[in-house]
């Protein structure tokens, strides 16, 4: 499945504006909402053209307004695609995210179907994968071209960062982006938010003829759900929210607890290489964290060379790196980049950081996640951008992770450009009215630490239970164990809620 991102230049300018966010904010909140209702019963009420697009698939664009406190002015189209239960008479269909806030549900439904939960889960039920408005092939946010987007991801400022000067810099290359952003998609980019794309979701709901809404939801997808739950309490049907974001949580927090996940991961990562045969680290695990510390301090000055051409900077080695600590299965990449660094060869690390960023081995990126990721989250909380703030937020963040830290810091300054004000949320997220919600934590998962999802479950939402997966790596069902799998096949076909956490 598609992870969230770090966006890992500007400095650390955008890298905090995260894999996912927070709900905190100053924007007045919103109450539970209404369906079809006065002028927006045409949007739910449409007819949908649907097109074979694929073995077993279908296709269509459906109607959305621009703005939803005034539907009746522009418009909007988004894309849906549906993938054909493989049994016969389906319970109805499971509308599915992956997770960004930025990754194409389209695509991950049209490309990998095969591949969504179990094939009992697509035997009983239609597939649904849209891309929410921003993302991809639904009025996407447009910013940078290829080359200045390699420039914004992977080029460095050739001062040390946190300096004055690298400052100086990030700043700069950040409002170029802003700038390109606002520039090149228009007004309409002020209502990609996360409660506008929830009311959307409930639009997809009617038109795929489901009287509830059933709903997977990975990383930032579990915040779509959990904001859909709160607005439309009596429309939910069978939600499962993993690898789940706790809404309540603020922003500047959001970040601490994430970075503190992958510090973890990546100590894990070192206490499983060393003592193999094949791992760049001897010794302990501090020492070997002492090593990656000098390693990624002195690439910020001095870049290696790669076999493309191109340069191993400090942000691409930081985003290399992050990807791999999504899943313990990606640890073997970790352990020949950290052996090919060591030794002054960059090409794995960067390719990682390619295939992170969605960029191609031509130089041409092949989705708009990163730039959806920023409007998205830029809408839907803010950190304080005051200096003596973010001055006190740092230090957290080292404090959190004495390894990556000091890359995620000053992170507020990138929402604080933002051109377009904070949207309204929710003022709880308690769902009170829905039935119950399933939400899936992992306790080694780095995006969405597990916390967050014993929050949400037993805290946040009135009705939600938890389902925990003892390992490692973000999110969990259709990835982890049987244990796992049976249970959110249970609940979504069966209707069974556990007695208690399975605790797989």
């Amino acid at each position: 499945m598609s992870e969230p991102k770090i966006l890992q230049r500007v400095g650390f300018l955008l890298a905090t504006v995260l894999l996912l966010t927070g709900c905190a904010s100053t924007a007045a909140p919103i109450e539970t909402a209404a369906a079809a209702t006065g002028n927006t019963a045409r949007f739910y009420n449409q007819k949908i053209s649907w097109s074979n697009c694929g073995l077993n698939l279908t296709c269509a664009n459906v109607v959305v307004p621009v703005n939803w406190a005034r539907p009746t002015r522009a418009t909007m189209k988004l894309a849906v695609v549906s993938y054909k239960a493989s049994g016969t008479n389906p319970l109805g269909s499971i509308i599915f995210n992956p997770g960004g806030p930025g990754a194409s549900g389209y695509d991950y439904v049209h490309d990998s179907a095969t591949e969504l939960g179990t094939s009992q889960l697509r035997a009983r039920y239609n597939m649904v994968g849209w891309d929410p408005r921003g993302v991809g092939r639904s009025a996407p946010v447009k910013c940078l071209d290829a080359n200045a987007t390699d420039e914004l991801l992977y080029g460095a400022s050739g001062y040390p960062v946190g300096s004055a000067k690298d400052l100086a810099a990030s700043k700069k290359s950040l409002a170029k982006f802003v700038a390109a952003c606002k520039r090149n998609t228009g007004s309409k980019m002020r209502y990609f938010d996360t409660v506008s794309t929830a009311r959307d979701l409930d639009v997809l709901r009617a038109v795929v003829h489901d009287t509830k809404l059933n709903y997977l939801g990975y990383s930032y997808g579990t915040l779509i759900g959990a904001t859909y739950a709160q607005l439309f309490p009596t429309k939910v049907g069978k939600m499962v929210l993993d690898g789940a974001i706790d809404p309540s949580v603020p922003d500047d927090e959001q970040s601490v607890t994430q970075l503190k996940g992958f510090d973890l991961a990546l100590n894990n990562f070192l206490k499983s290489c060393i003592g193999s045969s094949d791992c760049p680290f001897k010794g302990t695990a501090e020492q070997a964290l002492a090593k990656i510390k000098s390693f990624l301090l002195n690439l910020e000055l001095h870049p290696l060379q790669t076999s493309d051409g191109r340069e191993l900077t400090i942000w691409g080695a930081n985003t290399g790196m992050i990807m791999t600590l999504y899943s313990d299965s990606y640890w073997t990449y970790l352990s020949q980049a950290f052996t090919e660094a060591f030794g002054g060869d960059g090409t794995t690390f960067l390719e990682l950081a390619d295939a992170y960023n969605d960029r191609t081995a031509d130089g041409k990126y092949t989705s708009n996640l990163m730039e959806a990721n920023v409007a998205i989250s830029c809408l839907d909380s803010r950190s304080s951008s005051k200096y003596s703030d973010m001055v006190a937020q740092n230090k957290r963040l080292v404090a959190a992770s004495p390894t990556f830290g000091k890359y995620w810091s000053f992170g507020a300054l990138t929402c604080a450009s933002w051109p377009y004000p904070l949207a309204k949320h929710p003022k709880t997220y308690a769902a009170k009215g829905a039935p119950p919600i399933m939400v899936v934590g992992t306790t080694g998962d780095p995006a969405t630490p597990y916390e967050q999802a014993v929050s949400l479950a037993t805290k946040v939402m009135s009705t939600g239970f938890l389902v925990t997966f003892n390992g490692e790596g973000h999110t969990a069902y259709g990835r982890s164990n049987s244990c796992i799998d049976n249970t959110v096949d249970d609940f979504f076909i069966a209707g069974k809620v556990p007695a208690a956490d399975p605790s797989c």
